[in-house]
């Protein structure tokens, strides 16, 4: 099972993804598409401070209609204490958003989907991809 990033899901909103993408989505099941309510909030704030009416609509119907949303919910906050310990032990910290991005996706065991692998593979425990090459 897979967890879309920001940076994921804004390429197959806005312009749509690159075909290996497409493929590599239609791969897995549709009950196996997650993104965070991280992710969902920093969409919803990019399309209001552009003002697209058309982008918060995308959002609204195939983020909400064809992606789980999981929250920051009690095993990703241990998760994130864990992760956050760790980075900071070894001066490598992680800006919050992402932070938490990766704590859900360690506590359900899921792929991150991000065109940043360099910034998240520093997180252990946490397997990540990137469709976006």
């Amino acid at each position: 099972m897979i967890c879309l990033d920001t940076d994921v899901l804004s390429v197959f909103l806005r312009r749509g993804a690159p075909p290996p993408a497409q493929r590599r989505l239609a791969e897995i099941t549709a009950s196996g598409h997650f993104t965070t309510s991280i992710t969902l909030g920093e969409l919803f704030y990019g399309a209001v401070r552009r003002r697209s009416a058309s982008l918060v609509r995308a959002i609204e119907e195939y983020v909400r209609g064809e992606v789980s949303i999981l929250p920051f919910d009690e095993p990703a906050a241990e998760s994130y204490a864990d992760i956050r310990v760790t980075l900071e032990a070894e001066g490598r910290r992680l800006d919050e958003a992402d932070l938490r991005i990766a704590a859900i996706c360690v506590a359900r065991d899921l792929t991150l989907v991000t065109g940043n692998v360099r910034h998240f593979e520093r997180v252990p425990g946490l397997r990540v991809e990137n469709w976006l090459e």
